[in-house]
C-alpha cells in the first residue's frame, strides 16, 4: 500500500478537525449580530406588549360604548 493512499484519509480527517475548530471561535462580527438579533427580540417583545395594551384597551372602550347605546 502507498503512504500517499494511507495519509489522505489523516489528511481530511485533520483539515475537517481544523474547519470545526475555527467554526467555532465566535468573532466580533458574529457577536455584533448576536446583540442585533437580542435587541430586535426585545423589541418584537416590547411592540406585542403594546398591541395588546392597545387591544385591551380598545375592547374596554367598545364594551363602554355598547353598555352606553343599550342605556
Amino acid at each position: 500500500m502507498r503512504i500517499s493512499t494511507m495519509l489522505f484519509p489523516v489528511a481530511v480527517s485533520i483539515a475537517l478537525m481544523l474547519g470545526a475548530v475555527g467554526c467555532e471561535q465566535e468573532g466580533p462580527a458574529e457577536r455584533a449580530g448576536e446583540k442585533i438579533d437580542h435587541a430586535a427580540e426585545r423589541a418584537g417583545d416590547k411592540i406585542e406588549q403594546a398591541s395588546e395594551k392597545a387591544a385591551d384597551k380598545i375592547e374596554d372602550a367598545k364594551e363602554a360604548a355598547s353598555d352606553k347605546i343599550a342605556e
